[in-house]
């Protein structure tokens, strides 16, 4: 049997972990810090674990240079998990805040009276069925499967899809279309993307230009999926309203998800709407365990969190920052390096190599004729290059 170090390993799901983080992690399993007991087998509120807890919320944030008026959560439910998690809580914000506009526009009524609260109630009702809107940025199947979750969730008339790479592409996933071809809504209760799609090959190359804003009061609720490329580069963490990313891809092992979410969309300075106004307005109703301010104030800890995986994703950051002085920026320097590397022996022998993922939807698996999706070299992933061994003549064969 190989050792771990003649391994090499480029497995697209769970990431390859250090050894040195895997070989502490396995005592701290048994025995954590001499106490006798398994760390996972620990009190999850307890002082021991709160202070795993708080300690890699700070690492993450020295990592990432995330701003003091963000919130670092960490909860479970995986990528599918924030694909509900975060239409649920961004169509909430959305109605609170339309609702405090409201409220303003009448007088600013801290207690309304029962004739307030009707014509509320009315002018609320008028702007979910006029304004209400979510966008998504379809450039892969992540995103894909997020917009489906929307229009699952939500009446598909409140889904706008801003664009479809597909549609600027003869019908497959490889580019990011033109920002001027997006058709945005109006203040949108949230712009969605997936900043890497790692089935497609694709990576946003930078925050997009077109959801930049010069007036605070004016910015959009951007929110993006960064599961597959955080912690492999510096992020513009102000542009966005939240961040989620699942710990297996870079940071961790399966079982955790965290979110980075603007402390100004939680309480105090913005309430969830009661459940009673979301049915009245026939909204889904958030799940407590997926709710951001609920989680937010009990510091992740609502319900039992996995100590252990987050130890593990300490353990890792830890490591980050004692191999890079400059943090992320270092990381980002040798990513950027590795694929260069790659991409460059890949297009060197365009005879045997091809860049490009499967279409997995017209695959026809009797004939084995394949659909490559070729991704447009100014968006080329970092992460995931993806690419095919031509081993036949046939062109329809790859």
């Amino acid at each position: 049997m190989p050792s771990r170090d003649e391994v090499t390993y480029f497995g697209a799901g769970p990431a390859g972990l250090p050894t040195a983080v895997l070989e502490t992690a396995a005592k701290a399993l048994v025995n954590y810090d001499g106490t006798g007991l398994g760390l996972a087998e620990h009190y999850h509120r307890s002082e021991l674990a709160i202070n795993i807890l708080n300690a890699t919320k700070a690492d993450l944030a020295k990592y990432l240079n995330i701003p003091d008026d963000y919130e670092v959560l960490f909860k479970q439910g995986g990528g599918n998990g924030e694909f509900s998690a975060t239409l649920y809580n961004f169509v909430g914000f959305w109605v609170e805040t339309r609702r405090q506009q409201i409220l303003k526009s009448l007088g600013n009524v801290e207690r309304p009276s029962t004739g307030d609260q009707e014509a509320v109630s009315e002018l609320l009702q008028k702007a979910v069925r006029e304004e209400l809107k979510v966008d998504y940025l379809v450039t892969g199947w992540w995103s894909l499967k997020a917009s489906q979750e929307a229009t699952r969730l939500l009446d598909p008339k409140h889904v706008n899809i801003a664009t479809d790479a597909r549609e600027a592409n003869g019908g497959k996933f490889g580019l990011i279309p033109e920002e001027s071809t997006w058709k945005l809504s109006k203040a949108p209760a949230m712009i969605y993307y997936c900043d890497n799609e790692t089935v497609d090959g694709v990576e946003f190359p930078e925050f997009p230009k077109i959801l930049e804003s010069s007036s605070a009061d004016a910015e959009p609720i951007v929110v993006a999926d960064m599961s597959s490329n955080i912690l492999s580069r510096r992020i513009p963490v102000k542009k966005f309203s939240a961040i989620f990313f699942v710990a297996q891809k870079n940071l961790g092992t399966t079982g955790i998800t965290v979110v980075i979410i603007k402390k100004n969309l939680l309480p105090p300075t913005l309430a969830t709407p009661p459940p009673t106004l979301m049915r009245q307005l026939g909204l889904p109703i958030c799940p407590i365990v997926q709710d951001y301010a609920t989680i937010a104030k009990n510091n992740s800890l609502f319900n039992t969190l996995s100590i252990f995986n987050v130890y593990i994703a300490g353990l890792v950051l830890k490591g980050l920052l004692n191999n890079f002085l400059d943090k992320v920026d270092g990381q980002q320097a040798l990513a950027e390096k590795k694929a260069a590397i790659l991409y460059a022996a890949l297009d060197e022998h365009p005879n045997f190599y091809k860049v490009a993922s499967l279409d997995g939807h017209v695959k026809n698996v009797l004939t084995k004729v394949f659909s490559q999706v070729v991704p447009d070299k100014t968006v080329r992933s970092r992460m995931n290059i993806c690419f095919r061994c031509l081993v036949s003549t046939s062109p329809n064969i790859f």
